[in-house]
């Protein structure tokens, strides 16, 4: 078992297709841990195992690698670079106490790469930067570490820089600190001398790293004005400092396929980036409600956070880190969010798919827990002496709606039950019953996402499920007040059915429901019958006549009517009631209302005339621009919830990815007259 001063938690981030399982697939052939290296093509990799990945050649969970060098287990959790599983990487980013950006030399800085960077700021997160593909046809290493530079600042140090033959093609890798030269010869690392004409590049970029350690400290600063240089010890112990306080954010560069540069990443892996005791600022919620600031410790009573759940065939793993204290698989801990006494049970190391049963995790380190029902995502289990409740992961709005239903009549429950299985694994999407539309809803961060959750149900559960648009929740109101009469007479053998009304319908505001009023003189409508008529007009109310829409803001007035001491009943009375509905709507100026939403973009400057321009397209009315003083601007507008159904893909494809939304319902409008026709044509027809 390792202490936590010899655990490492690192994420990596980067844009899909950077290179990031590459990345880890050779770090664990290099560690020993598998002897063959996979290939995402192949579909044999460690980190991407789940079927959908493998079919996808993409991540879409975030998977657990752990390796061992030097003494120091790294725990490298492998995050999906697609946008629509944001919701990974914000679970890995709560685990991992700092992070690898990788950008490839090829692509330089993508949207991926900038919303990386943005996740780290957020969370003050310690990061390196790994140049991928370094040795590939079309890659340009300076350009992309000169637009790191230029983006970022003097912040960017390269530790490690790459060797170019005369043909361009890079050859090997320079370690700056130690000067050292290597080149790749059949996945074996072997030392070169540094090549002629690059010792003045290396000390140029070790003079730059001395400067970044003399700032760490007063000590080392009169060390370096007084022209004395830095031991290796005091080299490492700068830069550590610099990184962990965010004065330095070391450039490192190589290649998944060859391997090339991957020990010399564990190497400052294991020397530069903060251990669990150093790392992830927490807050904490104590039974009293009051916040705290949560401390990472060895020697306190246990306690862990779940971050992640798999939830497959084979199982439930809860994925936790011990924050404090030693866990085994007898330790009893109370779970912060439901009260509840939880007998651990059997602990696990996870590596990919692969579980390797464990006796004990220390403080700071990453494992599973099988067969934990009750617990999920996001939860704190913590000893009973000590009992508080860490912050839930803040995942990506749910801004993209389908309506989801079984191919196969009937098998409505398969789908629910199926959904909520796969919600335990992935929380960032929400499962919705629309009671006015009869839809099963699903809304998530894109296509994409519910993409693979269809493909999920499938696989997993065997149900075959459609998506389809989310219908609209429209609404009938009227805007003329009318009078109508309602007569319901029957005769049958025996006694008959007699109820006669006349009511008075008028327009109210949208908010109110139905307001019932009566206004009978002389006896004429008894007043045992008043609820008969309102539960009638209540009835009717339900299917609007334009489209079969519910209506809102009507006021139904009981004013006259007559009735028979025999055949008079609560069912007539009802039933005329409807009769008058009926009769008074088609003269009562019926419309059309839909759902209004208040809409917030954030884009990019130079995106906003595009998107203003669609909004206009979508009916929208901006309501106001704000910059955020951070080259972005915050556009408000309402818009007609109908046009939106796609806004999540289009604001994507609008602003590369660089936009977000969020959209409230606020009240309902009018729908405009030209727009009316189509609504009541389809509604008509799905009837």
């Amino acid at each position: 078992m390792y202490t936590a001063n010899a655990i490492r938690n690192i994420c990596l981030l980067g844009h899909s297709g950077s290179g990031k399982t590459a990345l880890a697939e050779s770090l664990l052939y290099m560690t020993g841990a598998i002897d063959r290296i996979g290939k995402n093509a192949d579909g044999n990799t460690v980190c991407d195992y789940d079927p959908e990945e493998i079919r996808r050649h993409i991540s879409i969970s975030t998977s657990v690698v752990p390796l061992v060098y030097k003494n120091i287990k790294i725990n490298l959790l492998d995050t999906p670079g697609g946008f629509d599983f944001s919701g990974a990487v914000v679970e890995a980013l709560r685990a991992a106490d700092a992070a690898i950006l990788v950008c490839s030399a090829k692509d330089g800085i993508t949207v991926g790469f900038e919303k990386a960077w943005k996740y780290c700021e957020e969370r003050n997160m310690p990061r390196f930067i790994y140049i991928s593909k370094v040795d590939e046809d079309n890659s340009d290493y300076n350009a992309t570490f000169n637009a790191l530079r230029e983006k970022y600042g003097n912040k960017i140090a390269p530790v490690v820089v790459p060797i170019w033959d005369a043909q361009k093609r890079v050859t090997g890798i320079i370690d700056v600190l130690n000067k050292r030269a290597f080149e790749m010869q059949n996945l074996k690392r072997v030392e070169i001398d540094v090549p002629a004409g690059k010792e003045s590049v290396i000390e140029e970029f070790n003079d730059a790293l001395k400067e970044s350690v003399a700032e760490t400290s007063e000590e080392f600063m009169d060390k370096f004005f007084g022209g004395e240089d830095f031991t290796y010890a005091e080299m490492i112990k700068g830069l550590h400092k610099g990184v962990v306080d965010h004065t330095l954010y070391p450039v490192l560069c190589g290649s998944g396929v060859t391997c090339l540069g991957s020990l010399m990443l564990m190497d400052h892996i294991a020397d530069l980036l903060p251990n669990p005791v150093e790392g992830n600022y927490h807050k904490a919620t104590t039974a009293d409600g009051k916040t705290e600031e949560f401390v990472v410790s060895p020697g306190g009573v246990p306690s862990a956070f779940v971050w992640k759940t798999v939830s497959d065939q084979y199982g439930k793993y809860s994925y936790i880190k011990v924050l404090s204290g030693e866990i085994t698989s007898d330790t009893t801990l109370v779970n912060a969010r439901t009260g509840e006494t939880e007998k651990l049970g059997r602990l696990y190391s996870a590596c990919g798919k692969k579980y390797t049963e464990v006796k004990a995790l220390a403080c700071g380190d990453i494992g599973a827990i099988g067969k934990m029902d009750r617990v999920k995502t996001g939860d704190t289990l913590c000893d009973p002496r000590k009992v508080v409740s860490l912050k839930g992961l803040p995942y990506p709005a749910a801004c993209y709606s389908m309506a989801i239903f079984p191919k196969t009549k009937g098998q409505d429950d398969k789908v629910a039950a199926g959904l909520n299985r796969l919600n335990e694994e992935d929380p960032s999407f929400k499962l919705t019953n629309n009671a006015e539309t009869k839809q099963m809803v699903i809304s998530g961060t894109g296509d994409q996402q519910l993409d693979v959750l269809v493909s999920k149900l499938k696989s997993r559960f065997g149900v075959d499920a459609v998506l389809e648009p989310a219908k609209v929740a429209y609404r009938e109101k009227i805007k003329k007040k009318v009078e109508a009469h309602g007569r319901h007479k029957k005769q049958t053998g025996g006694s008959g059915q007699f109820g006669d009304v006349w009511i008075r319908f008028e327009p109210q505001d949208e908010q109110d429901g139905l307001i019932f009023a009566e206004e009978v003189f002389g006896g004429s409508v008894p007043k045992n019958f008043y609820p008969a008529v309102e539960k009638g007009v209540q009835e009717a109310i339900q299917k609007g006549p334009l489209a079969g829409y519910p209506m809102v803001g009507l006021k139904a007035t009981l004013y006259d009517g007559s009735y028979h001491p025999v055949d008079s009943n609560e069912m007539a009375f009802k039933m005329a009631a409807i009769l008058a509905f009926k009769e008074a709507m088609p003269n009562a100026n019926p419309t059309l209302l839909e759902p209004i939403g208040a809409l917030t973009v954030t884009v990019p400057d130079s995106y906003v005339g595009d998107v203003m321009g669609d909004l206009s397209k979508r009916r929208g009315r901006p309501m106001g621009m704000t910059p955020d003083h951070e080259g972005n601007t915050v556009i408000e507008a309402e818009v007609p919830m109908a046009e939106m159904s796609s806004y999540a893909i289009d604001l994507r494809a609008m602003t590369q990815a660089r936009g977000s939304f969020a959209l409230e319902f606020v009240r309902y409008e009018e729908v405009p007259k030209a727009n009316q026709a189509k609504i009541i044509a389809d509604a008509k027809a799905e009837e």
